[in-house]
């Protein structure tokens, strides 16, 4: 690690925008070594090897994804910090991350600079979430987002992912494509998710994502 410098390690499982990361961070005087890993599972074991001081993991990965591999590895260290960098800018999302142990969230629909910015504020040990993500900044309504987090904690990490995946009207054989997960797996989820809250059909796991603020009507 470069002294006076903050390292960085990147997990995405796309090699492209893992280079493109790489190529945003270095161009910034205050980020030193940089390593990368594509997949969840591998992160444990990469963070005890190289100690960054920061990890910018993306949600939706093979494997395990981005909510357990942030579980794990919180378990496993409890110091290492942890930004997000996700494609969902869904608030559901950042609060599920953050529980999970994140210290920050960034949306990949955000301007470049805002990671940079996120990678440094959460290195010096506050939390950085991006503006507009979270209920009082955005249109979702505190109760309806409370009333989630109490529905949507019976799941785990990789049911949460199915779930919302299947509630904006992905089939399955999609959500399997989508998570790199064999189709039988996610039709076991699907039923694992249907029996934990309640839901008989595909439109009633709309209808619960809907109501809870997590998916937009229409």
């Amino acid at each position: 690690m470069n002294q006076n410098k903050i390292s960085v390690l990147l997990v995405d499982d796309h090699e492209v925008v893992r280079a493109g990361f790489r190529m945003l961070l270095s161009a910034q005087s205050f980020i030193g070594d940089i390593s990368e890993i594509d997949r969840g599972e591998l992160v444990c074991h990469e963070y005890g090897r190289v100690k960054p001081d920061v990890v910018v993991m993306d949600l939706s990965m093979p494997g395990i994804g981005g909510l357990e591999a942030i579980r794990r590895l919180r378990r496993q260290e409890a110091n290492a910090i942890v930004l997000v960098y996700s494609i969902h800018d869904e608030s559901i999302y950042v609060e599920r991350a953050l529980q999970a142990g994140a210290q920050g969230y960034v949306s990949k629909n955000s301007a470049a600079d805002v990671l940079a910015e996120a990678v440094q504020v959460v290195a010096k040990g506050s939390q950085y979430i991006e503006e507009g993500l979270l209920p009082g900044s955005h249109d979702l309504k505190r109760s309806n987002f409370d009333a989630s987090n109490e529905i949507t904690d019976v799941l785990s990490p990789r049911e949460f992912d199915v779930f919302c995946r299947l509630a904006s009207g992905m089939t399955a054989h999609e959500v399997a494509a989508d998570l790199h997960l064999g189709y039988k797996t996610v039709a076991n989820y699907n039923t694992t998710i249907k029996n934990k809250l309640k839901a008989d059909t595909a439109a009633d796991l709309a209808h619960i994502a809907v109501a809870l603020g997590i998916i937009k009507p229409g």
